[in-house]
């Protein structure tokens, strides 16, 4: 009989009414207790490993779940974690980034109401999750919510108050579960070539900027003393003003000084193009620019944070970041495979 680690980590499936709102406050094994269909299934342990809304998730808290993940990986035929919704789609890219090819199942799961609502979603997470986590496919680090599998580069909370709060951005979900089924509708890193490989440093020093009317450039010289990499979030398709030449002048300093800018665009779906429009074309070709092409702001941030916490060689961190790893972006004829 398989034997899974159920890995709690607060949010809304751990909380209970208290006078100040919701807080997290049930252990995992109190959470299982309320899905007895799953006790037949297979052996549990449980591991606390931090009990917080997932709104104070931090960097360092994606590296406890991480070392807590390895330091159990030969003991355990997968591993589930509890976690907020708020900011699951940042842990579970970050996990992906920072466990890569693996054999081994590694799920994120929560709910939009907690366990003890009479109402709530959080039953049949928790059991899709641990169907899904013992099904002889599953490999990676997925987000399992509201009936479907969403791999962990994929994942954006599109909804605050729905059942279905996860969307799979510009990539198919996983699978789609139904009843005890699980319908698989697109590849995973499912055949792993090569053995487990793990990192354990990354360089927080990142931040999203997100572009709106009048924005001054100059805040990209008041971010320096706190910041190595800027996500920048252009409008539509890849735009950002050249009225003045002012934006042109401020990334082209930024990189200059040694500093990382990634282009992304601030729609959620369908992705980023800097050669469409002439307001684009401009960065499409900079030295130093990195394109976040499809993929979703939340992997973007990880993979930036996964980037400059391995290499500070600008060449380099380009080559790690055009690597396709674990779906986070549709391969171009150039980019390298990982984990598929």
């Amino acid at each position: 009989m398989k034997k899974l680690l159920l890995m709690a980590t607060g949010g809304t499936i751990a909380s209970v009414s208290t006078e100040s709102g919701l807080a997290p406050s049930l252990s995992g094994e109190e959470l299982l207790a309320n899905v007895p269909l799953v006790h037949d299934l297979c052996k549990f342990d449980f591991q606390q490993v931090m009990n917080i809304d997932s709104t104070n998730m931090r960097p360092q808290n994606w590296l406890q779940i991480r070392d807590a993940i390895i330091e159990s990986y030969d003991t355990y035929d997968g591993f589930i974690i509890l976690h907020g919704t708020d900011t699951m789609a940042y842990t579970a890219a970050a996990l992906s980034y920072l466990i890569q090819n693996s054999e081994k199942p590694i799920v994120l799961t929560g709910s939009q109401q907690p366990m003890a609502n009479p109402f709530t979603d959080a039953k049949l997470n928790l059991y899709h999750s641990v169907l899904y986590a013992l099904d002889n496919k599953s490999a990676g680090v997925v987000v399992v919510f509201g009936n479907e599998v969403i791999a962990g580069t994929r994942a954006h909370k599109q909804r605050t108050l729905s059942f279905n709060a996860f969307t799979s951005m510009n990539y198919p979900p996983l699978a789609h579960i139904r009843g005890n089924k699980i319908i698989r509708s697109a590849p995973n890193n499912e055949q792993v070539e090569g053995g487990l490989v793990t990192y354990k440093t990354l360089n927080t020093r990142v931040i999203v900027l997100k572009l709106t009317p009048e924005l001054n450039p100059s805040i990209f010289y008041l971010l320096k003393n706190d910041y190595d990499a800027i996500v920048l979030e252009t409008f539509g398709i890849g735009g950002i003003p050249s009225y003045d030449g002012s934006y042109e002048e401020a990334i082209t300093d930024w990189i200059a000084s040694g500093r990382t800018v990634v282009i992304t665009t601030q729609v959620p779906e369908e992705g980023l193009d800097l050669g469409v429009y002439e307001v684009g074309r401009t960065y499409q070709d900079m030295p130093g620019v990195l394109s976040g092409d499809d993929m979703t702001t939340e992997a973007l941030v990880a993979k930036t944070m996964w980037i400059l916490g391995q290499t500070s060689d600008q060449r380099e961190q380009e080559k790690l970041f055009y690597q396709v790893i674990c779906n986070d972006r549709i391969p171009q004829p150039v980019d390298t495979k990982i984990c598929e």
